[in-house]
């Protein structure tokens, strides 16, 4: 950063990992190799990029800030299996950047302002993501792989449990960024379900993520208050969910089994 008079720029959320141990452990908890199409979203000055190459993956390497582009592109151009795009993860179009033929592993250092909604598309709309590690503050980690009934259940956890299988593979410390955050972050690893069971087919996912957002928008009411007008109180039966239970206390099951019979 000092070569090239460069800062962290506090809008986009940048915090860069400065530490070789780190961005080693996190390529070698991502298992990929040769074989793998691994997309990195927020390179930044290449440290992660770097320890993702040298597991011979081929990696798509995402970076949002004009000014760090290029000293990226010239930190990896002795890497042939890197591709540097600059780009925004939150506007790109993933199906003309990530090969839909193919399946891909994101591995990343996420910023904090992006992580949320971020993963939460990526699962929703990017099919050819077969598998997530990032690197997110350990709140988030803990919101997406928290199971039912717990106090970090919520939409989120209901939406990774829909399209996979979460759960928290690390913790990383707050000395090993530059600049150093406030908080704990922590490596989380989703993986779709391959292929999609058929209970959780029978859901439309639209209207699943619809009762989901709207329940949880009011997590301390019960369902038949917070669902009313979106569900009827012989559906709650039908499904075998209790209205007067909150949304916490619903496992993904439940949800998708009371999704599909509102669609219906």
């Amino acid at each position: 950063m000092t070569e090239h008079s460069l800062a962290p720029r506090r809008d986009l959320g940048q915090n860069f990992v400065a530490d070789p141990n780190t961005v080693r452990r996190i390529a070698k908890l991502a298992c990929v190799g040769t074989s793998d199409q691994v997309v990195e979203i927020g390179a930044g000055l290449g440290s992660l990029t770097l320890a993702l190459a040298d597991t011979g993956a081929a990696v798509t390497a995402l970076e949002i800030d004009k000014g760090v582009v290029p000293v990226l592109r010239e930190i990896v151009a002795d890497r042939p299996n890197v591709e540097v795009i600059e780009g925004d993860a939150m506007r790109i179009d993933w199906d003309s950047t990530l090969d839909p033929n193919h399946r891909w592993v994101l591995v990343a250092n996420l910023p904090y302002n992006v992580a949320t909604p971020l993963v939460c598309d990526l699962l929703d709309e990017v099919p050819q993501v077969r598998r997530i590690l990032v690197m997110v503050q350990r709140e988030v980690a803990e919101r997406f792989a928290a199971p039912v009934r717990t106090k970090g259940y919520g939409a989120v956890s209901v939406k990774a449990a829909y399209w996979g299988s979460a759960r928290i593979v690390g913790l990383v410390p707050a000395t090993v960024f530059i600049p150093r955050p406030n908080v704990e972050s922590a490596l989380v690893e989703i993986t779709r379900h391959d292929p999609m069971p058929d209970h959780l087919a029978a859901a439309d996912p639209e209207q699943l993520f619809t009762l989901v957002k709207t329940a949880f928008g009011q997590r301390r009411k019960m369902l038949r208050k917070s669902l009313s007008g979106l569900v009827q109180a012989e559906q709650f039966e039908e499904a075998d969910v209790v209205s007067t239970d909150r949304p916490e206390e619903l496992d993904v099951n439940a949800w998708v089994r009371l999704a599909a019979i509102v669609h219906d």
